[in-house]
């Protein structure tokens, strides 16, 4: 349990440099483009067609066509690296999935039409206990009890035969085959995936902020305009 806090410990305190750092890179890109002789801020309220409305036109434009296509591309370079790695069939993942919904409402959600539930209640189905649950990872459970006030739900693959291997593995669903799709995920030193999560980690905490950041300075832009209209 202690190894397990101590991971998670240092993902916050890396995620917390990293996103002041993220917060600074974009603060640049966004005063370079602020017209010359301007004052204020990019969060104050500025005439319609006046420098300060174009400055905040330019910087939304730079988020959406440059540094959100950044991101994107980063994004791929990360999954791309996940290629170099492979499972080693802990079976953690088959074991012990976890959710913020219950089976309900994963199903309910599945006939609305979403593709991951329906794919999810497809194959997992729900621990009759936590307790049951907490065999498979008792120091993750732990973590999430003293850590997450939220409920988390916790599944299984009945699929999964006694030699840890999928009985049916060809028809494995796709977000079976993707896991992990992020490298953010806790994983078990004994997932074939956990070297390329320490590998990508930097640069995934990386992107998470600086989506963050810049949702933040679009909401706060919009409600300038918000206030314009009013």
């Amino acid at each position: 349990m202690n190894a397990l806090n101590s991971t998670v410990n240092n993902m916050k305190k890396m995620y917390r440099e990293i996103f002041m750092k993220s917060s600074d890179a974009i603060k640049e890109r966004v005063d370079a483009i602020k017209p010359e002789g301007l004052e204020g801020d990019i969060f104050d309220v500025y005439e319609p067609e006046s420098k300060g409305q174009m400055w905040q036109s330019a910087v939304l434009d730079m988020f959406e066509n440059d540094i959100s296509h950044e991101i994107f591309r980063k994004w791929k370079e990360i999954l791309k690296l996940r290629e170099n790695y492979s499972c080693k069939g802990c079976a953690t993942c088959c074991n012990l999935a976890c959710s913020e919904f219950s089976y309900e409402e994963l199903k309910k959600k599945a006939q609305n039409g979403d593709k991951f539930a329906s794919q999810f209640v497809g194959i997992f189905v729900p621990y009759e206990s936590r307790e049951e649950a907490r065999k498979v990872y008792p120091e993750y459970i732990d973590l999430l009890d003293k850590s997450v006030d939220d409920e988390v739900y916790f599944y299984h693959c009945p699929k999964l035969n006694d030699c840890k291997r999928c009985s049916d593995y060809e028809n494995r669903p796709k977000i079976c085959r993707d896991f992990p799709d992020n490298p953010l995920n806790i994983l078990p030193e004994s997932c074939g995936y956990y070297e390329w999560r320490k590998t990508a980690e930097p640069v995934a905490m990386m992107l998470h902020s600086m989506v963050e950041i810049i949702g933040y300075y679009k909401q706060k832009i919009l409600l300038t305009e918000d206030k314009k209209v009013r």
